[in-house]
């Protein structure tokens, strides 16, 4: 075979590289190819570990002879000899950094925390623009009513009495406030609140010592002493209308001017209500026994009509000494009794019949008031009800 023939054989072979591809290939279509790379993958990862462990195994091979090497140095090392005049004694090192903490170490806390206590002290709250009832009860924590209980003689038990620039006495718990007078007696005072005199006696905030305070009857406390008391209650001081009859409208003479003489017929209601405004939704309190507010404030733009919720008789019509301002009160004749409060004009007088859905005044800011709206009222057989219960 010439030279050429050999170099046209050699061209024919396949390269390294061809036949590994050929191969790779071959096992491809073979469906093989993922179980090889797995397998490889695994390879690899023993070789590896075997490569790591005896790296590992050499490093201390190599640190156990460094170490013999050393005690074996200071063996052969003569020994030295020192007589006493040449120990120098040496004290312990007091210093802070020799007793420092080898771990994490604690920095000193200046303050300490305290856990929160209840409050026991009395907190005297000026009354901001804006503030309501229900919401000055809400930023302390406490019930409504627990704020006019505390400040009677500020607000009268009436909740539109609140107003801005007042100090309002704010309690340190749910109950009720009192004013030791000359002649009281434990007992009693705790049967008027609803409590046992005990109560009176353990709240801290009255500073009331159980070993001096004497005969619960006559116990030694000072004349004009503010005592909480804890969970106390009491009834309200009625500042609304009570059930005003046809026949002696004159049991409403404690309201104001706006009493009425009898009357000896009239209109008589249905039963069912009317919406007594224009407008269906509440602009200020709603109604809120708890906080002495037995209506519904409804909306409304001064001057916008004022609507008989039924029919009925006017039992008063006039100004109410309470905070009502001017007032309307339609007796129905059935039981039903409806109040519409705070007017700016009357439509109507004493002992005249109106019908549902008459105008029977004007929306005002009359009394104690702050913007126009109606405060609606009604009750059944003496009983002030939800007017919610009974609006359409």
């Amino acid at each position: 075979m010439d030279n050429s023939e050999e170099k046209i054989l050699k061209e024919q072979e396949p390269a390294p590289a061809s036949r590994w591809s050929e191969i790779w290939n071959a096992i491809t279509h073979a469906g093989l190819a993922e179980l090889f790379v797995r397998l490889g993958t695994h390879v690899l990862l023993v070789a590896l570990i075997l490569v790591v462990a005896w790296g590992l195994r050499e490093f201390y091979r190599y640190a156990e002879v460094i170490d013999a090497s050393g005690d074996g140095a200071l063996a052969a090392a003569p020994a030295a000899t020192f007589t006493p005049t040449e120990i120098s004694p040496r004290l312990p090192d007091f210093s802070p950094q020799a007793y420092a903490p080898s771990g994490v170490s604690r920095q000193a806390r200046i303050h300490t925390d305290v856990p929160s206590r209840p409050r026991t002290e009395l907190i005297i709250y000026t009354v901001q623009t804006g503030d309501t009832l229900f919401g000055i009860a809400d930023k302390f924590g406490l019930n409504p009513e627990t704020i006019l209980w505390g400040n009677q003689f500020t607000l009268g038990d009436n909740p539109h009495n609140l107003r801005p620039g007042q100090e309002l006495n704010i309690l340190p718990i749910d109950g009720t406030f009192h004013r030791w007078s000359q002649g009281d007696g434990l007992n009693g005072v705790a049967k008027f609140f609803s409590v046992s005199p005990q109560v009176i006696i353990d709240f801290p905030g009255n500073n009331l010592d159980p070993d001096t305070i004497g005969d619960w009857s006559n116990p030694d406390i000072e004349a004009g002493t503010w005592l909480v008391i804890p969970g106390g209650s009491r009834e309200f001081v009625s500042w609304s209308a009570p059930e005003i009859p046809r026949e002696d409208p004159s049991v409403a003479r404690v309201l104001g001017p706006g009493v009425c003489e009898s009357v000896s017929n009239g209109a008589i209601g249905i039963g069912t209500f009317v919406w007594p405004a224009d407008k269906h939704t509440v602009s200020g309190f709603d109604f809120a026994p708890n906080a002495n507010h037995s209506g519904i404030d409804i909306d409304g733009g001064a001057g916008d009509s004022v609507y008989a919720a039924d029919s009925g008789v006017v039992v008063y019509a006039g100004w109410n000494n309470w905070g009502y301002g001017n007032v309307l009160v339609v007796n129905h004749g059935n039981g039903w009794q409806t109040l519409y409060a705070h007017l700016n004009a009357l439509y109507v007088g004493c002992g005249e019949s109106v019908f549902q859905g008459s105008a029977i005044g004007a929306i005002g800011s009359t009394g104690n008031s702050t913007g126009p709206h109606l405060h609606y009222e009604m009750m059944y057989n003496g009983v002030k009800v939800n007017p919610w219960d009974y609006l359409p």
